[in-house]
């Protein structure tokens, strides 16, 4: 239980500093400079999170991140399950906060803007740059060739470059949980109707992620480093 309450806390934390920071700056892509805080603000709480929960969860804090966790046989499908729900908690109670200290303003929460409200377009922009980020959770986590501890900084660095490119599409989900609980609390009436796109879209992103890291990880056969 305790995995799945420090999953909670850490999508708290993510959500709520991450569209609070969007909100606060301002951020919109004629504003260089509200992206570039936005962005950093993300990947500093993804950051701050692994290097506080890491030991008790893993940090996930990401539904699509513990799909991929599950499909590689890195949990089981009871944790799968607890994690996601503590995760959509955490995202919630964040989404209500931010609504109650923002009096209900777009609260950061995704959208189509980007790509003329193509909802395919939002898809397929999700699906890559969740694809892209959970390839490097997967890869630097590993029990073979990971980057060890410094895993968390890799992950949110690269959180970093995910949001300074998908900011201007879709203001970046790659995150179902991190975009349910400011949709439902948003005064955007679009956050809602568009917000299927960001639970298919990370989730597309998240199966091609292990795809990928089965065709470029290390072989599951031997114990040692795949030379091949």
């Amino acid at each position: 239980m305790k995995k799945y309450v420090a999953e909670a806390i850490g999508t708290f934390v993510l959500t709520f500093l991450g569209c609070g920071a969007a909100v606060s700056l301002g951020c919109a892509e004629a504003n260089t400079a509200a992206v570039v805080g936005t962005a950093i603000a993300f990947g500093l709480a993804v950051v701050a999170m692994a290097y506080t929960i890491g030991g008790v969860s893993g940090c996930h804090i990401n539904p699509a991140i513990t799909l991929a966790c599950f499909i590689d046989k890195r949990i089981s499908f009871k944790d799968c399950c607890g994690y996601m729900c503590g995760q959509l908690v955490g995202g919630i109670i964040a989404g209500a906060c931010l609504a109650f200290i923002y009096c209900g303003t777009g609260l950061g929460a995704n959208g189509l803007a980007g790509v003329n409200g193509c909802a395919g377009t939002g898809v397929l922009v999700e699906a890559i740059l969740t694809a892209l980020f959970v390839l490097v959770v997967l890869g630097t986590t590993d029990s073979k060739v990971g980057a060890g501890n410094f895993a968390g900084l890799a992950i949110g660095l690269s959180l970093i470059l995910i949001h300074l490119v998908g900011i201007h599409f879709t203001g970046t989900s790659v995150n179902p949980a991190r975009s349910i609980g400011p949709a439902l609390f948003s005064a955007n009436a679009d956050a809602l109707s568009s917000l299927w796109v960001f639970i298919v879209g990370p989730f597309i992103g998240s199966v091609v992620a292990v795809i990928l890291w089965k065709l470029a990880g290390p072989c599951c056969c031997c114990k040692d480093k795949c030379e091949e």
